[in-house]
């Protein structure tokens, strides 16, 4: 057994899952589960021992890294700038089949779905094992750097309540009219002792949601609208799946350990919404589901139904109370539109300083970041394709381009980094990042660099969509035989005779994307019409305006 302790930089993703695993918040959970833990959360939703839980909490890891690992190693958890937070004591490492998991967690294994997205891009490997703090106060320091100041511990929300019937109420959304009349009504079934936990999850949520930032300035603003001295904000650093039923039913259990006595869930409870119709789930099915496990939770679910705004009665009243009166309503997607296109929003719809808040941190896809990029052999002509969409980005749209061609940053980003697998996956990761940068602060970055690694692009979107940008993956599928006799710059030549070791397509692999937004072949139409099928398509998806 190894004494040095190996370190692991988290993701957003795992940062959460260990703060609710040290505070208490993932009870009875004390680590990121082993193989047999996880294949009975997925089949059963229960723990070995029978304990309802439904969602896997897991470590992900590389090949390298699970490599270096033996059972009874200590592994270092840090935080994305280095500073560490908790030890784990390595009880396994093992590949999962991500596959197995998506269509178990979701019930699909359609890309479409973001939580689906994410698990198949997710590393080979899981590490197991117990979890404990790395020094006393390493958890509270952090959380005084990453979450809002109203973040509250299990312990300090068990304080609030008191004794008395305590009713969470989960969102990742601002909150609007519809949400406030139905937790006022819930409380009012409750009685005048009731006090109402608004607890929003802060981590990652769905891609292009509303920044959290903007979502906990929407918060504060919405409080007065409650009894004074009866509803409590405190954020909660979950890092969402979007698995509809299953995630609802965790998220009543992760409310139970802080305390609640009672939890909302209303229609599509964390449904990421369909492409092409609604909602991915029966808007119903976490209500189903939580009453079908209503006796073992520990929690009372507050099973809501729908409400619609009544223009007769100037008030939010459930669909099935109508009696044929006319109802108002505005979906997300409506919503989002006329944010973007700086229409009004109906005074019955949200308080206007929700509104405001919106309006400030609100863009629409078209002046949101944006990062394209462009992944092929060499030679493939991704970086000829990225240079002339970079020419008619500028005379077209406001937001300023940045080119990150592989060569460039090879020089100078990644001056140094040699072309082992390691290598290769480090030069995307700080191309991703610092394209992740420009897609933070609205801009557009085109990155044309070969990326032959599937998980080191999946990480390059991950970092792009956590700091709210969109990700465009296209790849430029010329065939190799095609890149050789191009050969501009004579490398194929010279990785064929030997003088260049770990040449993607010749002596290294290219693992091509399955799934990427968009495909071209540049040995079978020109350059032109290349850019003007690229251009189309993000005029299409709405990440350009038309009329640009």
């Amino acid at each position: 057994m190894s004494t040095a302790a190996v370190v692991h930089l988290m993701s957003a993703r795992q940062r959460c899952d260990l703060e609710l695993l040290l505070s208490g918040a993932f009870a009875p959970l004390t680590g990121f589960m082993d193989q047999a833990t996880w294949q009975s959360v997925l089949s059963q939703m229960r723990l070995p021992n029978g304990t309802l839980w439904p969602m896997p909490i897991t470590l992900e890891v590389g090949e390298d890294l699970a490599q270096r690992l033996q059972v009874g190693d200590e592994l270092r958890l840090d935080r994305e700038d280095g500073t560490p937070l908790a030890r784990l004591c390595v009880a396994e490492c093992y590949r999962p089949d991500r596959r197995q998991e998506a269509l178990l967690v979701y019930g699909s294994d359609d890309r479409r779905h973001p939580g689906v997205a994410q698990i198949l891009d997710l590393p080979a490997w899981n590490v197991a094992g117990t979890v404990q703090v790395w020094e006393e106060g390493a958890l509270r320091r952090a959380a005084a750097v990453e979450f809002p100041p109203e973040y509250r511990y299990p312990e300090e929300l068990r304080a609030f309540a008191a004794g008395r019937p305590l009713l969470a109420f989960q969102t990742r959304n601002p909150l609007h009219h519809a949400h406030i009349a139905i937790t006022r009504a819930a409380m009012s079934e409750l009685g005048e002792e009731a006090r109402l936990l608004l607890h929003p999850a802060i981590g990652p949520t769905k891609p292009g949601d509303v920044d959290a930032a903007a979502r906990m300035r929407a918060y504060r603003a919405v409080l007065p609208q409650y009894p004074e001295g009866r509803v409590l904000l405190a954020p909660l650093p979950l890092a969402m799946r979007m698995a509809g039923p299953r995630e609802a039913l965790w998220h009543a259990l992760i409310r139970r350990n802080h305390g609640a006595t009672h939890f909302v869930v209303g229609r599509a409870h964390a449904d990421p919404g369909h492409p092409e119709h609604g909602s991915w789930y029966s808007p119903f099915a976490a209500q189903e589901l939580l009453e079908e496990k209503r006796d073992e939770l520990g929690i009372t679910p507050v099973l809501l139904p729908e409400y619609a705004y009544s223009p007769q009665r100037r008030a939010y009243v459930p669909r099935a109370q109508a009696n044929g009166e006319r109802l108002s309503d505005l979906s997300g997607t409506e919503l989002r539109r006329r944010l973007a296109a700086n229409e009004e929003i109906p005074d019955w719809f949200s308080p206007p300083e929700v509104v405001h808040i919106l309006r400030q941190a609100y863009r629409g896809a078209d002046r949101r970041g944006l990062v394209v990029w462009f992944t092929g052999l060499s030679a493939s002509g991704k970086s000829t394709l990225a240079g002339m969409l970079a020419r008619r980005l500028e005379s077209k749209d406001s937001r300023a381009v940045t080119l990150l061609d592989g060569d460039v940053v090879r020089r100078f980003l990644s001056k140094g980094l040699g072309f082992s697998r390691e290598d290769r996956d480090e030069n995307i990761r700080r191309i991703g990042f610092v394209a992740s940068l420009v897609a933070r602060h609205g801009g557009i970055a085109l990155v044309a660099a070969i990326s032959p690694y599937r998980g080191a692009r999946a990480e390059a979107r991950r970092l792009v969509e956590e700091a709210g940008g969109l990700f465009v993956e296209v790849h430029v599928a010329t065939p190799l035989t095609v890149c050789a006799e191009r050969d501009p710059k004579g490398l194929y030549a010279r990785a064929q005779r030997g003088e260049i070791a770990h040449f993607t397509g010749v002596s290294d692999p290219y693992e091509e994307p399955e799934t990427p937004e968009l495909r071209l072949d540049t040995s079978q139409i020109v350059d032109a019409e290349a850019l003007a099928t690229l251009w189309n398509y993000l005029l299409t998806a709405g990440v350009l305006r038309s009329e640009g």
